[in-house]
Parts: structure tokens; C-alpha cells; sequence
């Protein structure tokens, strides 16, 4: 709604309205939002994360916003138009909620664009609500206790535990669907202890999640290893991505992408560095500083857990991940996933995962100084890295996309084969010597 003097009136979201109101989210993170709708759930909150993916989501978001705003906020803002108008929802007790990072792109700034589009399609009574931790939208920020942060934590953990090992099952399951029952199943279990201490206690949680994970039943065969790195909606979305994760899958792929704590403690890490660039101290530095330890603690907890049971790999500590990126770019380079995306992409190589690919909106500046801009200095150290830098925007074809990860994968198909053979040369004397 605008006032005599054109500007948005934010509609407020009381108290009271938390009985009756329904709260959209935009889809992203499957492994995730569920587990956080329960912990708001447990607060009062009646949340639902939207799972539509067909064009016209595409259509709104490009009647809605400019078309050179990156594709992220067109299907985050077009996914939410579409819901509106689906008759679906009561739009007089609905109520709309998106995050912000804090950072100078995507997730800070779509709200704004958000409000813009609601009120161009006459929805512009409707609230809009921030989740951050950046103090920012104070009036119309979800308001967040110790208690809750806590939970959002475990639920964040658990998510990207249950991620890591769910995506090193689904390749190989002799028995289809197996592996996605489990993480239903976990998902279940996990929401009903959010009332108790024990959804806390990670550890007892880790040993059956690992165990009921081992018992699937799995063929035996190499699959090519595939880590996903990229603007965190496009990383992680279906609907940003295409399917990418389950593309590679049937491509015969065993995926891998980090969580969503990494892109957390980047966030936090990043509070922490301003203090070497600008000097920024006092409450706020230590208030990072302990989260930072915090969310350390916690995940090498994790790490110890899947180490300790032996038939997973973890993820990386992440300490690792911030010195990967030292000898490329300065901690300073943070704008969107800034150093991240490149400590990701060297983090993978390290691990042994050469091949990769980087999902990225097309036209989006730090991405492709991030990643498209650092492929050829890491394939330089590197020769045997395999990384393709995949664009995403309305226009863009699926069958291009498409093409792009069959090379991607044929290239890794064959550099195995030269290893194959290198290293059955070697085991023989057959090798060439060098003249």
C-alpha cells in the first residue's frame, strides 16, 4: 500500500495475528525448512514452505520485477505472486516471510523488491516478515530467542547431517526411494523431540541416523563424485537449478554439497574480519567471535561423529575452508558468497572431488568473479580439476544446461580412465620412460 506521498506502507504482523495467519516460505532447502517450520511451529508460528516448480512461477516473477534482477529474487518473488493467485490461501491471513543475510546482495535486499511487486499486484496489504541476524527490519523481523536460535541451530545441523549422508546412500540403493523414506522417516522423529531435551543431544541422534543410514543397502560400484558449489538459492533449489542434484544423479553421479552451516559461519566469519579491515570492535566482535567458537564446537562434533562410525565421509572442518582460499583472495572479497565459493570449489579438490559445478545466476558479478573469474588459476595449480560454471536465468535452455554437465561428466569419465591406465602402467614397468 502506498501513502499521499507514494511511498510503501509496510503492513505491520501482530502478536495476535500468529493464531490465525499462515506464513509463506519460498522453497530452497528441502533437507532444511522442515525441520525449521517445526521449530516455529513450536513457537507459535504456522509456517508452510511452498514446493510449486512449474513456468508460470517463471512468468509472475518476470511481470513483477525488472528483468535484469538476478533470477534468485525473480523465482523467490514469482513463486509468491503465484501462490497468491492460486486461491489457495486466505490472502486476508497470510503473510509472507524471506531472510536477509546482512551482506550487500540477494537475500538483504529482495524484501524490498518483494514489497514493490506485492502492492503492483494488489496484494500490498499482506506482511512481509525478515528472519535475520543482522538487526535489520527491526519492526518486521521475527523475533528470535536464545531458546529458538538454539533450536534453529540443531535444526540447521541435523539438516546437513542428514544431507551429507543421504546424498552418499542415494546413488547406490539397491532398493529405489530407501534412502528418501529414511530421511522422512528422521525428519519425523526429529520433530516430535523439539519439545524436549533431547533434540539437543546430538550425539545419541548422530549414532542412529548413521546406523539406520548403513543399514540401506547398497550396491558396490564407482560413481563419479560431483560437489555443487554457487549462489547459495541456485546451489541448493530445485527450482533455481533444474533439478540439478537429482540431473546428476541419473547421470549415474554421487553428489556433494556443503550445508548450510558453512554459509552461516562464512556469514559470521566474515563479522569478524571487518575488525582487520575497519577496525569494528566492541559487543558486536565478541558476540561473533563466541558464535563462531559455538558453531565450530558443534560442528566438529558432527565431523567426530561420522569419523568415529566409519562409513561416511564428513564434511570439512571448517577452519580448512577458510585457509583454502588464502593464496587466491583476500577474506575481503565477501560480497554475495565472496571467498566462500572459491574455498568451496579448492575444499573439494582437496578432498578428492575434482569435478564440479558452480550454479550461478546469470549476469550475477560476484559469481563470476568468484568462480567463472578463479577457474583458470585453480585449474593451473590444479590440471586435473574438472570444473564447469553452469548459468541459470529465464531464458537460459535447460538443454544447453543439460549439455554442458554431459561433457562435464564425460571429461571425468575419461580423466578416470587415463588414471586407470597410468596406474596399471605403473604395476606392470609398462610405463613410458622419458627420454
Amino acid at each position: 500500500m502506498r501513502d499521499n506521498d507514494n511511498v510503501i506502507i509496510k503492513p505491520p504482523f501482530t502478536e495476535e495475528m500468529k493464531k490465525e495467519y499462515t506464513i509463506l516460505i519460498p522453497d530452497m532447502l528441502s533437507f532444511h525448512f522442515d525441520l525449521v517450520v517445526g521449530v516455529m511451529a513450536q513457537h507459535g508460528y504456522r509456517m508452510e514452505v511452498l514446493k510449486t516448480s512449474h513456468r508460470n512461477i517463471v512468468e509472475e516473477g518476470l511481470k513483477s520485477v525488472h528483468n535484469d534482477t538476478c533470477y534468485p529474487a525473480l523465482l523467490v518473488i514469482g513463486q509468491f505472486i503465484d501462490a497468491l493467485k492460486s486461491g489457495n490461501y486466505d490472502i486476508n491471513k497470510t503473510a509472507l516471510l524471506i531472510t536477509q543475510t546482512g551482506g550487500g546482495c540477494r537475500a538483504s535486499n529482495y524484501i524490498y523488491l518483494l514489497r514493490k511487486a506485492l502492492e503492483k499486484n494488489g496484494f500490498g496489504h499482506i506482511p512481509v516478515l525478515s528472519l535475520n541476524f543482522s538487526g535489520l527490519e527491526k519492526e518486521y523481523s521475527v523475533p528470535l530467542s536464545f531458546k529458538m536460535v538454539v533450536k534453529l541451530i540443531f535444526a540447521i545441523i541435523y539438516a546437513d547431517f542428514i544431507m551429507g549422508v543421504y546424498n552418499q546412500c542415494l546413488p547406490y540403493e539397491q532398493n529405489p526411494g530407501e534412502s528418501l523414506r529414511l530421511v522422512k522417516e528422521w525428519n519425523a522423529r526429529l520433530l516430535s523431540q523439539m519439545s524436549g531435551p533431547s533434540f539437543v543431544r546430538a550425539k545419541k541422534n548422530y549414532k542412529a541416523i548413521l546406523r539406520d543410514f548403513a543399514a540401506i543397502k547398497r550396491v558396490k560400484s564407482d560413481k563419479i563424485r560431483v560437489g555443487i558449489v554457487g549462489e547459495i538459492y541456485l546451489k541448493f533449489s530445485p527450482l533455481g537449478n533444474n533439478g540439478l542434484e537429482d540431473y546428476l544423479v541419473s547421470e549415474g553421479a554421487e553428489v556433494i554439497n556443503s550445508g548450510l552451516l558453512d554459509f552461516i559461519m562464512y556469514c559470521v566469519y566474515n563479522n569478524i574480519y571487518d575488525k582487520k579491515l575497519y577496525g569494528k570492535g566492541g559487543l558486536g566482535y565478541a558476540a561473533n567471535c563466541l558464535a563462531m567458537r559455538y558453531l565450530k564446537a558443534r560442528r566438529r562434533e558432527m565431523i567426530a561423529a561420522i569419523k568415529g562410525h566409519g562409513e561416511f565421509a564428513p564434511p570439512s572442518d571448517f577452519s580448512k575452508v577458510i585457509s583454502a582460499a588464502g593464496d587466491y583472495l583476500d577474506h575481503g572479497v565477501k560480497m554475495g558468497e565472496g571467498w566462500l565459493l572459491t574455498a568451496e570449489m579448492l575444499e573439494l579438490i582437496h578432498s578428492g572431488c575434482n569435478n564440479i559445478v558452480s550454479a550461478q545466476p546469470f549476469g550475477c558479478l560476484p559469481n563470476h568473479i568468484v568462480a567463472k573469474g578463479m577457474i583458470r588459476k585453480i585449474k593451473d595449480r590444479y590440471p586435473d580439476s574438472n570444473i564447469v560454471a553452469v548459468d541459470y536465468d529465464p531464458g537460459a535452455s535447460r538443454i544447453n544446461q543439460e549439455n554442458r554437465l554431459r561433457l562435464m561428466l564425460a571429461n571425468a569419465k575419461l580423466n578416470g580412465e587415463r588414471r586407470e591406465e597410468t596406474a596399471t602402467q605403473k604395476e606392470t614397468g609398462t610405463a613410458e620412460v622419458a627420454v
